[in-house]
């Protein structure tokens, strides 16, 4: 049984510890370790770059963007100068690669950030989580295209696997597809609208202000519609 407010990663009950300070919900732990030995037998070194995150370190991440103690980036992986952005343009900024707090994936404990440990630290160790590290040319490129061929098979998928007009590609981010949709069927913008309007948000009177575009475009990942 799933909390009503975990969508918003308000409520963790549903997580298990899967190591390394990591959290997944039971059934995508489950599911993640298969998978990951499977493709250790084919050479992948798959391990977990960023796991379960409530709404309070989504709020954070959030903030540090806004404030520019963490970078913004375009969809083409190029920085942006923060100041040189209208409010409105910093929230799409934003959204391009991090989702509001209370409206991301990562809170339910059923999705996940993955590289190969072993082919990063083989090309120096650094991890920036681009685009072009999973490219070909890219240290992860084996792995995307590994995952390409069996995500299926352990009830995987990618919500990010194309940019409809708002989430950049992400070939690194999974979804454990039974459970997640389980917590798709939870959101509810009214609620997030509140959870919202109740945190200590920068930008947050812009956001309201745009939120019934936001919230398809991003929250639902429909993007830009015709």
């Amino acid at each position: 049984m799933i909390h009503a407010d975990a969508w918003l990663g308000l409520n963790d009950q549903h997580l298990v510890d899967v190591g390394n300070g990591h959290q997944l919900h039971a059934d995508a732990a489950h599911a993640f370790k298969a998978m990951q030995s499977h493709a250790a037998r084919d050479g992948q070194d798959m391990q977990i770059v960023s796991s379960y995150r409530g709404f309070q370190r989504q709020l954070s991440i959030w903030n540090r963007k806004w404030t520019g103690e963490l970078p913004l980036l375009d969809e083409n992986d190029q920085p942006l100068d923060a100041k040189a952005l209208t409010d409105e343009q910093k929230v799409y900024a934003i959204l391009t690669w991090s989702a509001l707090p209370g409206g991301s994936r990562h809170h339910w404990g059923t999705d996940l950030d993955v590289y190969d440990k072993v082919a990063v630290e083989a090309c120096g160790g650094k991890l920036d989580l681009i685009d072009a590290e999973y490219r070909e040319g890219g240290p992860c490129f084996a792995l995307a295209n590994w995952m390409d061929a069996h995500l299926a098979e352990h009830g995987f998928m990618r919500p990010f696997l194309k940019n409809n007009g708002g989430v950049a590609t992400e070939l690194w981010h999974l979804s454990f597809a039974p459970t997640a949709a389980e917590f798709e069927a939870l959101r509810n913008p009214e609620q997030l609208r509140a959870s919202l309007a109740q945190a200590e948000m920068q930008g947050k009177s812009t956001v309201l202000a745009m939120f019934d575009e936001l919230y398809p475009r991003y929250v639902l990942n429909e993007g830009v519609t015709a």
